[in-house]
């Protein structure tokens, strides 16, 4: 069986073995601007434990656990422009049937053999891949590079210059449940811009790198953190504690949740990285906090000389200074070379715009998808994939990792209160369950009965009242923002939903505890028994439970596994990529 996932809080200390008066869930909710404090790993086999759940979550939230077909590239290259020392080609491919992905190819002219393959994604800035000016130029740093024995691919965004069939910003609920979206469609986008990279004869395989800065940063490092093949990165004024990018391109459900980029990044340990940071925007305190945390990082591995980190007085930026400072940290682990220190940039003469832009005064190629029916396509692909899985386990660990819940495997708390009355909760977590408590002495059975509206409901229920009767042990919980568990959470901060769980997700979790409580209570056989809503979250709660579960849980009409369903009764991003209402199902028998 795969492991359920591992969630580590890094946004406040430990809790002591006791309840907290008020569930954190409610209250303690980071966002992109909240300031995260690292976990201390102290043993190699203790962070390789915590990346191979994070590279799993970032695969699940970019939609690529499975990852979708590669379908063929079909790239073209064309409009050589050659000068004394490189070249410059304009290049489009085909990442996904019907999307083109456009860029620029930057080569070294006068130089056989094979090279040196740099990736060169771009941030927010107003040109795209084409900005040349006095903080970002992406034909600056091609150009030099290639001169330097590189072979440099530098493609858009998505919304930008020529990657244009879809905007940059766009997004529904509804793609969401198949973890579609703007960060999924980059990433995507640079997994194939590698393999174009990879394919090209004068590029060396086992040289690829990438760099990138503030959005490109990002992309640098969510391509790292799921992909071996680059060697050598360096995100560029990305890598905070303090903010963790403001663009939908750079957020999507589920990817930070118990997580910072800092950890995300450090799934390139101990493949060399440098961090280069600016003292004029959220990478000022690089040298003081994040480097010292990456660093400890590599050191696990004995590899602490492979990262490294640079900052300048500057705002935020990818200018001159920067770039050289990839240049020598390049040169050294790519090229070898022992006079890495001396490499500077040289002058560039700007081509015009249109010589760089691939479609300008062309159209797109005739099998071009609308973004509409790109969409229904990766809504197809993913039904595919799911059809096609025949392992439950595999089901299993997919709706773990978008759930986000697993069953306790610390003693679950319990805090008594008058009324037959206590308060459940899992070590550290900070949760805070209500719940009706109502043992029978000697009994082996235990029921938990789970209603819409909370425990009061719940225990009124003839189905409580029939496992009383039959001599079990009946327990009834107000799941999360149900019954006495309502309370204010405020779900409006910016990309709430790349931090935090959706109220299904921690109602699931919610069923699990309970689970986990009357198992440690002495129950050797559960039931659990639920109606309406509660039944959707109790079926998922028992296909995720490693215990046996006797489920009786009567789907509610209204609810048949659709997008609208899951959008109205369960909404959990992720839910139909991961298997959806038939992987629940199938997980139950």
């Amino acid at each position: 069986m795969l492991p359920l996932l591992l969630l580590v809080a890094l946004t406040a200390p430990a809790f002591p073995q006791q309840l907290p008066a008020t569930d954190r869930r409610n209250t303690d909710l980071p966002g992109t601007d909240t300031h995260f404090q690292p976990h201390p790993y102290k043993t190699l086999a203790e962070w390789q434990t915590r990346a191979a759940h994070l590279r799993n979550q970032v695969r699940s939230a970019a939609g690529l656990l499975p990852e979708p077909p590669k379908t063929p590239l079909n790239a073209q290259i064309f409009g050589r422009i050659e000068h004394k020392d490189y070249s410059i080609e304009k290049v489009y491919i085909e990442t996904l049937p019907g999307f083109f992905l456009a860029g620029n190819l930057y080569r070294p002219v006068g130089r056989p053999g094979r090279h040196p393959g740099v990736l060169a994604p771009h941030g927010h800035a107003q040109y795209g891949r084409l900005e040349h000016g006095p903080l970002f130029s992406v034909p600056a740093r091609g150009i030099n590079m290639a001169r330097q024995g590189y072979v440099v691919f530098g493609y858009d965004m998505v919304g930008y210059n020529d990657t244009i069939q879809f905007p940059h910003v766009w997004g529904s609920n509804r793609e969401l449940l198949y973890s579609f979206g703007p960060l999924a469609l980059q990433t995507w986008n640079s997994i194939r811009a590698l393999d174009f990279l990879e394919s090209l004869p004068d590029v060396d395989p086992t040289r690829l790198s990438v760099t990138g800065e503030s959005g490109g940063g990002t992309q640098t490092f969510l391509l790292t953190a799921i992909d071996p093949r680059p060697k050598v990165s360096s995100p560029v004024n990305m890598i905070s504690a303090i903010m963790q990018g403001g663009s939908p391109c750079e957020n999507q459900a589920n990817l930070r949740i118990g997580t910072y980029n800092v950890e995300i990044a450090a799934l390139m340990a101990p493949r060399p990285m440098l961090m280069v940071a600016a003292t004029g925007d959220w990478t000022k305190n690089t040298p003081r906090e994040e480097y010292p945390t990456m660093k400890a990082i590599y050191a696990l591995y004995d590899k602490a000389a492979n990262v490294e980190t640079v900052q300048f007085d500057a705002p935020h930026n990818y200018h001159k200074e920067s770039r050289e400072a990839v240049y020598r940290f390049f040169a050294k682990h790519l090229l070898q070379d022992p006079n890495a220190d001396t490499y500077t940039e040289k002058n560039i003469a700007a081509e015009k715009l249109q010589d760089l832009m691939v479609f300008h005064n062309r159209a797109l190629p005739p099998n071009a998808r609308t973004q509409a029916q790109i969409i229904e396509d990766w809504i197809s692909m993913a039904k595919r994939q799911n059809q096609e899985t025949k392992d439950p386990n595999e089901f299993r660990h997919r709706l773990a990792i978008v759930i986000g819940a697993e069953l306790p495997t610390a003693k679950v708390l319990s805090q008594p209160a008058p009324n037959q009355r206590l308060y459940l909760g899992r070590p550290e977590a900070g949760d805070r369950i209500p719940a009706i408590w109502l043992p029978k002495p000697n009994a082996t059975t235990a029921t938990l009965v789970i209603h819409p509206e909370g425990a009061e409901k719940a225990r009124t229920s003839p189905e409580a009242q029939k496992a009383i009767n039959a001599g079990h042990s009946v327990l009834a919980i107000d799941a999360f923002q149900t019954g006495t568990a309502v309370a204010p959470r405020n779900t409006n901060a910016r990309h709430f939903l790349a931090f935090n769980r959706t109220e299904d997700a921690h109602r699931v979790q919610d069923i699990l505890t309970a689970l986990a409580f009357l198992k440690q209570s002495g129950a050797q056989t559960l039931n659990l028994t639920a109606t309406g809503n509660a039944a959707i979250w109790s079926r998922f709660a028992a296909a995720l439970s490693p215990m046996p579960v006797t489920l009786n849980a009567p789907t509610p009409a209204h609810f048949t596994g659709t997008d609208e369903d899951f959008l109205k009764h369960f909404f959990i991003p992720g839910i139909q990529r991961a298997g959806g209402w038939p992987a629940a199902l199938l997980l139950t028998k």
